[in-house]
């Protein structure tokens, strides 16, 4: 089965998801039920789209497959920055309770702090990837610290508003917050398309990069800013959801079974979109709503995290 159409049966498989999701239980109450959904949806969309996109460029970036985007604290400080607010200020701040102020400073501090780590990381000649990938784990490890610490010093009550940004949640989306998040994504995905050429390259390793002809310090520093982006956009719109990319990136691998981006790429997206779309039904079906996407797909991906340690480890 050729590339194209496996790509075909993803698709056809996450339009007919989005179909039930769209319309499973309606009654027929059109006018509100799709409005509502369609927020969900366009949510759900723009995550496994930035998630996916970012995790792949990234795994071939570091070229290792087991490496996700939150490695370099994103996800950390993200959580660091709310519970900051509501250890300071209280959760009736306006940085907190007004969701377009909540997303841009969430957003702004995540790709500041991206900023100063990759220029911290190319100042020197000689430094390579996992050096970042090091300071990364350290900050994102001292961003934990510091908001457990927090946590367990403020209001219990408050700390229940705290315990809510822990966990990914499709369900309090702000349109004005999507709508922003849209044009920030079809931004990023307009200047990325430059590089996309590059990833097949890339995926060759540093030297025959460079051998190549290729720029790879400028390439590599430019794409892992698009990774940056992407992810603290869609952190900042739904929360953090761990595993996501690991476990869309690695079953695309598998499906696939090509080293071709352009392909990898979009599969990559259409089962996150499978992965989410699917989720979320089960959420507000099954369970009714007394657990949050992120459990389930964390606990998937947590499992499937072993099992690819587990397959490293048996190759070795």
């Amino acid at each position: 089965m050729n590339p194209k159409t496996k790509i075909g049966i993803l698709a056809v498989a996450s339009v007919a998801l989005i179909l039930v999701f769209l319309t499973i239980q309606s009654g027929g109450n059109w006018g509100y039920v799709l409005p509502k959904r369609g927020i969900k949806l366009a949510a759900i969309v723009l995550t496994a789209a930035a998630i996916a996109f970012s995790t792949v460029v990234f795994q071939t970036i570091t070229n290792n497959r087991i490496l996700t985007p939150s490695i370099i604290g994103l996800d950390s400080l993200y959580m660091l920055t709310q519970t900051f607010i509501i250890f300071v200020f209280g959760s009736m701040h306006i940085a907190l309770v007004n969701p377009n102020i909540n997303f841009i400073l969430s957003v702004g501090l995540m790709i500041l702090f991206s900023m100063l780590l990759y220029r911290f990381m190319f100042k020197k000649e000689g430094r390579n990837i996992y050096f970042l990938l090091l300071i990364g784990i350290v900050l994102g490890s001292l961003f934990g610290s510091l908001t457990t610490f927090m946590e367990v010093l403020i209001d219990p009550d408050e700390f229940l508003v705290v315990q809510s940004k822990m966990f990914a949640s499709f369900n309090r989306i702000n349109t004005k917050v999507l709508t922003a998040a849209i044009i920030a994504l079809i931004g990023v995905a307009a200047y990325c398309m430059r590089y996309i050429k590059f990833l097949d390259v890339l995926a060759l390793g540093r030297e025959h990069a460079v051998n190549l002809g290729i720029g790879y310090n400028r390439v590599v520093k430019r794409l892992l800013m698009i990774v940056a982006v992407l992810i603290s956009i869609s952190t900042a719109l739904v929360g953090p959801i761990t595993f996501l990319g690991l476990l869309v990136a690695n079953i695309a691998y598998q499906f696939m079974k090509t080293h071709r981006h352009g392909y990898l790429i979009w599969s990559s997206i259409l089962i996150g979109i499978i992965a989410l779309v699917g989720g979320q039904l089960v959420v507000e079906r099954v369970f009714t709503f007394s657990t949050t996407i992120s459990v389930i797909i964390n606990f998937a991906g947590g499992v499937y995290f072993l099992y690819l340690l587990l397959k490293e480890n048996k190759s070795w």
